[in-house]
């Protein structure tokens, strides 16, 4: 069986956000989706273990911010691979609370909706939370993000706690040697560089500036490994 089939599979990708009492959270996540057109519900999945998860049982509230293209892999990680538990996620990130009381990222945001649950479904590791759509609004004409994009042209990587994570296997040495961050499996590729950071393509590893960290989690060098 080939598991990368589930890659042909489309995917965004997206903020959901939840709070409990005053404190806010929110993460990546890839599966959201449209249920029914009338009334307008959509569904997304959250890891038992993450915070969000808590706060939108505990709510029964949560907001989707739908990602542009252009959105920065260091956004990403701050709420990809980082938890709530150990970091406020919004301290330095522009949002506002919707009609719900939920807050909505807007930073690097094409649109966002806002949804009251209404059925959930336990799927093991996870759960589909069922949301009535309260509010949705466009927020510009910007593309968004699909998650073919973030992986083929950002080179990003999902979490262990992403419903669509599959362990990949390392690939063979090419003839400039890859790297990869132990932290978040950040992938850096000498051929590509990190335009996002400056680094130009055709920079080796070793001749990245000691102050360079990880574009997705912000690791720094250290935690860097030979792929392959």
């Amino acid at each position: 069986m080939n598991l990368k089939t589930l890659f042909k599979i489309s995917y965004g990708l997206y903020i959901v956000s939840s709070k409990s009492k005053e404190k806010f959270n929110g993460q990546i996540a890839n599966t959201v989706f449209q249920i029914t057109a009338e009334p307008p519900t959509i569904a997304v999945c959250i890891n038992k273990q993450n915070l969000t998860h808590e706060f939108i049982k505990e709510t029964g509230m949560f907001t989707v911010s739908i990602l542009s293209q252009d959105t920065p892999m260091k956004f990403i990680g701050e709420f990809g691979f980082k938890s709530g538990r150990d970091v406020d996620k919004f301290k330095n990130v522009n949002y506002k609370i919707g009609t719900t009381g939920i807050p909505v990222v807007l930073d690097n945001t094409v649109g966002y909706i806002e949804a009251e649950v209404i059925d959930s479904k336990d799927v093991g590791t996870h759960t589909v939370f069922i949301g009535k759509v309260i509010n949705a609004e466009l927020v510009n004409d910007k593309l968004p993000m699909t998650y073919a994009y973030y992986h083929e042209i950002k080179r990003g990587t999902s979490p262990k706690t992403a419903p669509t994570y599959i362990e990949e296997k390392q690939e063979k040495i090419t003839k400039m040697q890859k790297y990869k961050c132990t932290v978040c499996g950040y992938i850096y590729d000498p051929e590509k560089g990190d335009p996002e950071s400056g680094i130009k393509a055709g920079t080796l590893f070793e001749e990245l500036p000691d102050n360079w960290v990880c574009p997705v989690c912000g690791a720094d060098k250290s935690v860097f490994v030979k792929e392959g």
